[in-house]
């Protein structure tokens, strides 16, 4: 399981999976900032399909509304959080931004 640090810098995954998703769409391929870490949960994706879930590290993470909403966005600097399970999530690092 990858742990996420505060103020690290992360990408949504892009993926598109099947079935029931609680990572919203229109974050996905979006960068943004740990904000906090909320503590591990039950990965309500399983819990969905009454599959037992083991616990994944829930991270709210804070995005830019120009990163969120590109160009459309009506006041860019404002700023969107999302509560998203770190195995949505995966690292930036300087040679990948």
């Amino acid at each position: 399981m990858s742990s996420f640090s505060v103020q690290e810098h992360v990408r949504v995954k892009t993926d598109i999976p099947p079935g029931h998703v609680r990572t919203p769409y229109y974050l996905r391929g979006k960068s943004g900032v740990v904000e906090r870490t909320l503590g591990p949960f039950a990965n309500p994706e399983d819990l969905a399909y009454g599959i037992a879930a083991q616990p994944g590290q829930l991270l709210r993470v804070r995005f830019d509304m120009a990163e969120v909403w590109g160009d459309a966005a009506e006041n860019p600097t404002d700023i969107l959080e999302a509560e998203i399970y770190a195995h949505w999530l995966e690292r930036i690092t300087d040679d990948a931004t």
